[in-house]
């Protein structure tokens, strides 16, 4: 049975692809900080590992990964918005939770997951939650917009390094899927463009399922009609 780890799980894409995964069979390691939406998603699915965990929480999160067990797939989902303000309205304390968690976090999951990945000598995939943020920006998105572009540095180097373990990296690039996050943007912002959140858990199912002598590195799913190509 294969197996995979999912941070952010509790809401939104890491929802819907917890979800997805079950459904296939997949052996899910459910991370995220509210225990009991975990439990709620776990209800009759046997091959479901709830690990109450915070990203940021480098102890808790080594825990969880201990008894989660071997592992063949790590989606590094978790992230937040933060402000949406002009670089001089946004609060340190603000930059500094966006930091920790869309990058701080994102590189306590993949540290342990190439170091358990590696161990066992059979490789593995870590696929990390990009956003198009992490090509083009949308305003006031500072905190947001400067953690995402580093994860695409985050996957190329994990990409290099993984290759004499047989580890692979990917990203996926996520534009408008229906979730909390874009709910708050879509009531700003009423023409916002979107798609069902189940397209991107698709992708990722997608991108999970090759073997490991075949990677994406980049794959975006968007929105059909979202501003992002071209002046649309």
């Amino acid at each position: 049975m294969k197996s995979i780890l999912i941070t952010g799980a509790s809401s939104g894409i890491g929802h819907s692809t917890a979800r997805l995964f079950l459904e296939n069979g997949w052996r899910v390691g459910l991370v995220a900080r509210r225990a009991d939406r975990l439990e709620a998603l776990a209800q009759d699915h046997a091959n479901a590992v709830v690990l109450p965990a915070d990203v940021t929480d480098a102890q808790a999160m080594a825990e969880a990964f201990a008894r989660f067990g071997d592992l063949d797939v790590l989606f590094n989902n978790a992230g937040i918005f933060g402000p949406s303000a002009p670089i001089d309205e946004v609060a340190l304390e603000d930059w500094d939770r966006v930091l920790a968690v869309n990058l701080g976090g994102m590189f306590i999951a993949a540290r342990l997951a190439f170091g358990a990945m590696r161990k066992t000598g059979r490789g593995g995939r870590i696929i990390n939650n990009g956003s198009i943020s992490a090509h083009t920006p949308r305003e006031n998105s500072i905190c947001y917009t400067t953690t995402k572009h580093a994860i695409t540095g985050l996957t190329k180097s994990l990409a290099l390094d993984g290759r004499p373990f047989d580890i692979t990296a990917g990203q996926i690039d996520i534009g408008n899927a229906e979730s909390e996050i874009v709910a708050g943007l879509k009531a700003a912002n009423p023409g916002t463009q979107t798609m069902d959140v189940a397209h991107a858990a698709a992708s990722v199912l997608h991108m999970a399922q090759l073997p490991l002598t075949a990677n994406v590195p980049f794959m975006t799913v968007m929105a059909t009609k979202m501003p992002y190509l071209g002046r649309g």
